[in-house]
């Protein structure tokens, strides 16, 4: 008994030691810190006043304030609030806390350039004083403003006028293409010549040698080149040429598969030009005469009449080799394709008669509007009028002066046109950057969203074409100046160049393009000149055949 007692108690004081110590070599876990709680952003404001996280016409040394729901770590600014500009580059800046350190002040070290966007970045590496880290990162767009400096010397409007017509005629002159002579379709085209562009080339020189650009023998020479080159090495399609020629060879470039042969637009403006360059040179001597008498062979070669596809009673934009009919696109208003059915009617050898006009082009009045936009009343077209273009390609040589037809006075048509984009432009309903009285204009125009788009009230995204107000100056020549102004005073450093104008910008998006298109240069000196002095608007309807034409159509003006 004694001893199973003391069995017992051993093995009662091993069990004991054995527990005793498995229990001293656990550790006690340590009641776990609490993490740095993260905070937030309280407020912003930009100069003093809270505008989202996006701003415009921000100063030069804009001060922007966060506000946060923690004290910062002065340490951690550094590392986590930037500056950056649209190609980049960080800029430098100064911080300093305020209000017991809740709060960081941020301000340029050095004035901001105008006119480009820069973004403040604060990231989730900013800490508060406790430790914790900002919950979410902030962003905030800065757009500079324009800097309101005259970029050149004020000159007289006039011999602005000159500037921009001396300026804007050196791409037609100096990029002509080398063997054609014919306008490039834009200053990337390389061996591209367009037709259309062409024919407003043309007509910029006559304007050139009126303003003494040029000599009427340089110019005489020029155009007769492109005159040859037309007769000699171009593909015509029933007469008509094709919108994109190879202006070293003369063969048809494609301007899409199905769009490789006529092109009835793009030669109504060729036409156009070229029956003003006809009674330009009407001197007696051998080349004059000669030139006078090959505009005649292109201009009696087109079978307009033929362009009714089948006799039906319209005409029809686009005929293909391969392909036939196949794009199917009447030319029917409102457009800038007026031109097209006026030298249809006035052809001596294959007119269309005034039942095409009236139910094709006019679409026996549906071509009507009769709505008042902004105050103006908008005779024909669509709804706020669409690109300021319609004003302008068939009116280069068309004189709107007094000319009235069953359908409007084209004159109060243009110019209602041009008041209502302007209109538009300065009641700016989608709010975009810099539009106002002294920018505004929307035509069709390369531009950064689409790549090049017929921009118009009911298709803005921004972008402003510094051809559409310069070539509504005879509608709107009070508007219109004080664009050109602006352009040239407070934005030439951005978008005036070798030919002129650029084709056109965006504020809002920051963007300034670096082309220039043929169709876009030609009407600025074009209407400036017809502004000026109606050298255009004269030549053209001095055409017998074009005034018989057009009162064959039930046109009427003074000059008819």
């Amino acid at each position: 008994m004694k001893l199973l007692f003391k069995k017992s108690i051993i093995v009662y004081i091993l069990f004991a030691f054995f527990f005793g110590c498995k229990k001293k070599d656990t550790p006690i876990a340590p009641t776990p810190t609490p993490a740095p709680a993260s905070f937030s952003l309280n407020s912003l404001k930009v100069n003093g006043a809270y505008n989202g996280f996006t701003y415009y016409n921000v100063n030069p040394k804009p001060s922007v304030l966060f506000s946060f729901t923690a004290p910062l770590s002065n340490s951690s600014l550094a590392n986590s609030i930037q500056l950056v500009g649209s190609s980049g580059v960080v800029i430098p800046i100064n911080t300093t806390l305020q209000n017991n350190d809740s709060a960081v002040l941020i301000q340029p070290l050095n004035n901001i350039n105008p006119i480009t966007l820069y973004t403040l970045k604060v990231s989730t590496a900013l800490q508060s004083k406790a430790g914790g880290n900002l919950q979410s990162p902030v962003s905030v767009k800065l757009t500079t403003a324009i800097d309101s400096t005259d970029k050149f010397s004020q000159i007289a409007d006039t011999a602005l006028l000159t500037l921009i017509q001396q300026q804007t005629f050196r791409y037609f002159w100096d990029f002509g293409h080398p063997v054609s002579g014919m306008a490039r379709e834009r200053n990337t085209s390389g061996d591209v010549v367009t037709t259309g562009g062409t024919g407003f080339g043309i007509m910029s020189m006559l304007a050139g040698i009126n303003r003494g650009f040029i000599s009427r023998t340089d110019g005489l020479n020029r155009i007769n080149t492109i005159v040859s080159f037309l007769t000699n090495n171009c593909t015509r399609y029933h007469g008509a040429f094709a919108h994109w020629i190879n202006g070293v060879t003369g063969a048809t470039v494609p301007f899409s598969t199905r769009d490789n042969g006529a092109d009835l637009v793009e030669t109504s403006f060729l036409i156009q030009g070229l029956l003003c360059a006809r009674q330009y040179f009407n001197g007696t001597n051998t080349q004059e005469v000669n030139l006078r008498n090959n505009i005649n062979t292109l201009w009696d070669g087109v079978e307009w009449n033929w362009f009714t596809q089948n006799n039906q009673q319209v005409l029809y934009w686009h005929w293909s080799p391969n392909y036939t009919w196949a794009i199917n696109m009447p030319i029917k208003g409102w457009n800038e394709a007026l031109i097209t059915y006026i030298l249809a009617a006035s052809s001596t050898t294959s007119p269309i008669s005034q039942a095409v006009y009236t139910n094709g082009w006019a679409s026996n009045g549906g071509m009507k509007n009769g709505n008042t936009y902004y105050g103006n009343v908008l005779p024909l077209g669509p709804t706020l009028g669409g690109p300021l273009f319609f004003a302008h390609y068939s009116f280069l040589g068309i004189n709107p002066n007094n000319l009235n037809d069953a359908y409007a006075n084209y004159m109060a048509q243009n110019t209602a046109h041009a008041k209502i984009n302007y209109a538009y432009c300065v009641a700016n309903p989608a709010g975009y950057n810099g539009y106002s009285s002294s920018v505004w204009g929307l035509t069709a125009s390369d531009d950064n969203v689409s790549g090049y788009s017929a921009h118009s009230p009911t298709n803005d995204v921004g972008v402003v074409s510094p051809t559409a107000a310069i070539a509504s100056l005879p509608y709107t020549p009070t508007e219109s100046m004080a664009a050109i102004r602006f352009f040239y005073y407070k934005l030439g450093d951005k978008i005036w160049g070798q030919y002129g104008f650029t084709d056109a910008f965006n504020l809002t998006n920051i963007w300034f393009a670096g082309s220039y298109l043929a169709i876009d240069q030609g009407p600025e000196i074009i209407m400036i000149e017809n502004y000026r002095s109606g050298l255009l608007w004269n030549l053209f309807t001095s055409c017998p055949e074009v005034q018989q034409g057009m009162r064959n159509l039930g046109f009427t003006a003074p000059y008819l």
